[in-house]
C-alpha cells in the first residue's frame, strides 16, 4: 500500500453506534473533492462491538483498524494512529459527529493554500461556534484555551479536529496521553506556521461524554509540563481567506 494524500485518525471507543455514518460521510466527501484519502480508526478495546465494526467497515474501504486493549489515552491513540497511516498530510476527528467531515476540504485548503504546518478546525475564530453545548462546557474549553495563549498562538489549540503535515510531527514524543492532543503537537512537535478554519461543533447525539473534571486536572498539569518545555519561538499564526 502506497502513500495517500490524507490520513484521517478517529479513536473510538464505544462509538458503534455512529461509526458507519461517519465512514460514509467522510468518504462521500473524499469522492466529492477528488481527495485520495484513508482513514486510520483506533480502537481502545470497546466492548459495545465498535472494533469489530471497523474492521467490517474497512473490507468496504481504504481503512486501516487499530486495535489496543484498552482505553489508553486519546493523545496516545492519535500517535498509534499516526505510526501506521499512509498519508503526506495526518488529521484526527472525533468518531461522534461532533466535527462535520464537510469542513475537511476547508482544511486541507487552508494547510495548502496558507501554507501551513497544521490547519486546525476553530471554534473560536470569526465564522466558528457551538451547537448544544452546556454553558459549563462552554466556559470550560474557553478557559482552557485563553490559558495556552502563552505557549500557542491558536485561538482554539484545544481543537480535537485538525490536520498537520507529516513532517510537523514524525517521530514527536507526546508527554500527555489524554484530551488535548493538538495543544501537545504545537508545543513539542516541528510546528512552524499554523492557520485555523471556522467550523460549528455540535456537541455529540449519542454515546456517554468523555469529559469530565478528571480531565480538566489533567490539561491543567498538561500545560504546566509544555509551559516548561515550550519553545523559544511560538509557531507563526497565519491568516488565511479562501475567498
Amino acid at each position: 500500500m502506497g502513500r495517500v494524500r490524507l490520513s484521517i485518525v478517529v479513536p473510538t471507543y464505544n462509538e458503534r453506534t455512529r461509526l458507519g455514518e461517519l465512514v460514509a460521510a467522510v468518504f462521500q466527501v473524499f469522492a466529492a473533492h477528488g481527495i485520495d484519502g484513508e482513514l486510520v480508526i483506533v480502537d481502545d478495546g470497546s466492548p459495545d462491538g465498535t472494533g469489530a465494526l471497523a474492521d467490517d467497515l474497512a473490507a468496504r474501504h481504504p481503512i486501516q483498524v487499530v486495535h489496543r486493549p484498552g482505553k489508553l489515552g486519546l493523545g496516545t491513540a492519535v500517535i498509534a494512529g499516526f505510526a501506521v497511516a499512509r498519508g503526506d498530510i495526518l488529521g484526527v476527528m472525533d468518531a461522534d459527529l461532533s466535527h462535520p467531515a464537510e469542513a475537511l476540504p476547508r482544511l486541507l485548503a487552508a494547510l495548502e493554500q496558507a501554507p501551513a504546518d497544521m490547519a486546525i478546525g476553530s471554534r473560536y475564530v470569526s465564522g466558528g461556534g457551538v451547537r448544544n453545548w452546556p454553558l459549563h462546557r462552554q466556559l470550560m474549553s474557553r478557559l482552557a484555551c485563553v490559558l495556552a495563549r502563552p505557549i500557542t498562538p491558536a485561538r482554539d489549540s484545544t481543537s480535537g479536529y485538525f490536520l498537520v503535515r507529516r513532517h510537523a510531527v514524525e517521530g514527536v514524543q507526546i508527554a500527555a496521553g489524554g484530551f488535548k492532543i493538538c495543544l501537545e503537537l504545537l508545543v513539542r512537535g516541528r510546528v512552524a506556521s499554523v492557520v485555523e478554519v471556522p467550523y460549528t461543533f455540535t456537541d455529540r447525539a449519542a454515546g456517554e461524554s468523555k469529559m469530565s473534571w478528571r480531565e480538566a486536572t489533567g490539561y491543567l498539569w498538561q500545560l504546566r509540563d509544555l509551559l516548561r518545555f515550550r519553545r523559544a519561538t511560538a509557531p507563526r499564526y497565519v491568516r488565511f481567506d479562501p475567498s
